[in-house]
C-alpha cells in the first residue's frame, strides 16, 4: 500500500495553509498565524463532544488534525452550548493570550484559508451538517 498523500505532502499543505492563514488575518509571521489557528480550533473543540470532535477532526489535514487535538482531555460532560459570535471570538483572544494576536475575523478568516486548503470541502460541510446549527455556523464564510 503507498503512503496517503495526505501524510507524504503535509509538510507543504500546512505550509501554504498556515501562510494563507497568516496572510488573511493580516499577521505578520507564521508564529501568529499558528497562534491564531490554534486558538480557533480548539474554542471550536471546546464546545464539542468527543464524538462530534473526532468526526471534525477526521475531515481535517494531518498537521492540523494534530493541532486540533494536542493538549486535548477528552471527558464524558457536555460541553457547553455555543454561545454568541462575541463570545467566541472573545475565548479565541483568550487562548495563550500573551502569544495571541488573533483579529476579531479570526474565525471567519480561518475558516476561509480551511476550506481553501487541501479539506475535502463537501466532507466538511456533511459533518459539520450533523453538528448544532451554531457549530456549523462557526466554519461559515
Amino acid at each position: 500500500m503507498t503512503m496517503p498523500q495526505t501524510y507524504f505532502h503535509a509538510s507543504l499543505d500546512f505550509d501554504a495553509f498556515i501562510a494563507d492563514v497568516r496572510d488573511t488575518c493580516m499577521l505578520q509571521t507564521h508564529h501568529q498565524a499558528y497562534h491564531t489557528l490554534r486558538a480557533v480550533l480548539h474554542t471550536f473543540r471546546d464546545h464539542l463532544t468527543t464524538e462530534q470532535a473526532l468526526a471534525f477532526a477526521g475531515v481535517l489535514p494531518a498537521v492540523t488534525r494534530a493541532i486540533f487535538v494536542e493538549d486535548w482531555q477528552p471527558s464524558d460532560l457536555m460541553p457547553d452550548p455555543f454561545p454568541d459570535r462575541a463570545t467566541l471570538i472573545r475565548e479565541v483572544q483568550s487562548v495563550r493570550r500573551d502569544h495571541n494576536l488573533a483579529p476579531d475575523s479570526a474565525i471567519e478568516n480561518v475558516a476561509s484559508a480551511l476550506r481553501r486548503s487541501s479539506v475535502d470541502e463537501r466532507e466538511l460541510d456533511r459533518i459539520l451538517a450533523t453538528f448544532p446549527d451554531a457549530a456549523a455556523a462557526y466554519w461559515k464564510t
